[in-house]
């Protein structure tokens, strides 16, 4: 019989590598680019994009439990069809939410340099719209490389699984919020503004690449 002691050193170990690789998942682009895009797009205020990314975040650690823990019940086979399915419908919302910009965009044509300023003009879509948009990207596309945490943990019982869950959340979350505030000020830094004017039509462009790059990534 395993000591306490290893026992809880060796839980401690298995959520701080949670937490981690929940971290580095969030580096990917697909969870910060577009909330920087469409923020811009939106004209929102950091507070408000924080907020999406806290909400979709969530929910993006939320359906990964759910579906680790039909993996625990069920098996690898139920693994292999629920994570095939869902990143495809993400990416289908990608493909439609940045068709819409990418459309919008070529329909009015780039913004005249006497128009009204970047700041001035209103959002593209309505920001409801936009934000549960954005969680609703998230939310359909569980985080592939959490899942075997669940399944490795199967034995633990639900006190593991659910420790787990939250060192997901917050290793999720901060990575998302950090990496989307460190490219929102990037964009500032490198003047970015100067392509304002076509700034739909790159924000279409962005997400249907986003959308690719999950289609892509898929074996």
């Amino acid at each position: 019989m395993t000591p306490p002691a290893l026992d809880q050193t060796m839980l401690l170990s298995m959520l701080g590598a949670g937490f981690a690789t929940a971290f580095l998942h969030a580096a990917l682009p697909t969870h910060w680019l577009p909330f920087v895009l469409v923020g811009r797009a939106q004209r929102w205020s950091v507070e408000r994009i924080l907020a999406s990314v806290v909400v979709a975040g969530l929910a993006h650690v939320a359906v990964t439990a759910l579906v680790g823990s039909l993996i625990v019940v069920a098996g690898l086979a139920l693994d292999q069809w629920i994570a095939g399915l869902l990143p495809y419908l993400s990416a289908v919302l990608l493909f439609a939410f940045g068709g819409f910009y990418l459309v919008r965009s070529l329909v009015r044509g780039p913004q005249l340099a006497d128009g009204p300023s970047i700041e001035e003009s209103g959002p593209a879509v309505s920001h409801a719209a936009a934000f549960w948009a954005l969680v609703a990207t998230m939310a359909i596309s569980p985080g592939e490389v959490l899942l075997p945490f669940y399944l490795n943990q199967a034995q633990g019982g639900v006190g593991v699984l659910a420790a787990l869950t939250v060192v997901f959340a917050a290793g999720t979350v901060l990575g998302m919020a950090l990496f989307t505030l460190l490219a929102r000020a990037g964009w500032s830094v490198l003047r970015l503004e100067r392509w304002a004017r076509y700034e739909g039509a790159v924000l279409g462009l962005a997400l249907i690449a986003i959308g690719l790059l999950v289609v892509l990534h898929q074996p």
